[in-house]
């Protein structure tokens, strides 16, 4: 089978898979870490690749920039590719002082100034949240590995570039958010409606309130804590794994 944006077989995406937002971040995950990796998808340039990591089977694939880019990928991998966990490895934009670069954060929620949710017609609020089973594995391996890591609010902003950011910012920063990216909320709302599982770890790769900030490179090659978290984590859940929890349709 293949879809619009995926021209991978049924069968030949693992049950989690990794998705950064960077197609090169991807293909060094799959080159550095995993065993028997090979290409399954390809399409408009988002490289997809299944391989085994510590004998477990784990796949991943960009989502590109943005909650759209973001939606559309992890929509395609729940609903047609029978994936279970996506687990989101991006970067993200601190706003909170006791938040430094390099830093890892797990985005136990994922606040948003997007009207994605409107699509449900929903009559309220949606808060899209972590799923716990995948948000506890994760702080474990971090934990074992002994890296720095927050766990709270993200945002998943519309907008990378902004006539109001630094008034915004300080209002989220109010709110207790702990940095700034653009996928978590999108791939959350997916996996809440198809009754999968998601997490969203990101590494600080700049500082909104200090100015530091890593290179283009760095964020594509150097996040390796967050990866062999991620790694770890779908490990894990291949091992135990998180009971069905049904389509929510």
């Amino acid at each position: 089978m293949s879809t619009p944006h995926n021209s991978a077989e049924k069968g030949e995406f693992a049950k989690t898979v990794l998705m950064p937002g960077d197609p090169l971040r991807a293909k060094f995950v799959a080159e550095t870490f995993l065993e028997g990796a090979r290409l399954v998808n390809n399409v408009r340039g988002i490289g997809g690749y299944t391989g085994f990591y510590k004998g477990c089977p784990v796949s991943v694939m960009a989502s590109g920039m943005g909650m759209p880019s973001m939606g559309i990928y992890s929509y395609e991998l729940f609903r047609f590719y029978d994936v279970d966990n996506i687990i989101r490895i991006g970067s993200a934009g601190a706003i909170r002082e006791d938040v430094r670069v390099r830093d890892l954060v797990f985005g136990i929620g994922a606040c948003t100034n997007s009207a994605y949710a409107s699509q449900y017609g929903l009559h309220g609020t949606f808060a899209p949240t972590a799923s716990y089973s995948l948000l506890s594995a994760a702080v474990k391996a971090a934990e074992e590995k002994g890296v720095r890591y927050h766990v709270g609010n993200l945002l998943s902003s519309d907008t990378f570039y902004s006539d109001d950011a630094d008034e915004a910012n300080e209002m989220w920063r109010r709110m207790g958010v702990m940095a700034i990216e653009m996928e978590a909320a999108a791939l959350y709302m997916n996996a809440a409606r198809a009754g999968k599982n998601a997490l969203a770890i990101c590494t600080v790769s700049d500082h909104l309130l200090t100015g530091e900030a890593t290179t283009a490179e760095e964020r594509q090659t150097t996040f390796t804590d967050m990866m062999e978290v991620a790694l770890e984590t779908a490990v894990s859940v291949s091992r135990n794994p998180v009971p069905d929890k049904g389509d929510a349709s």
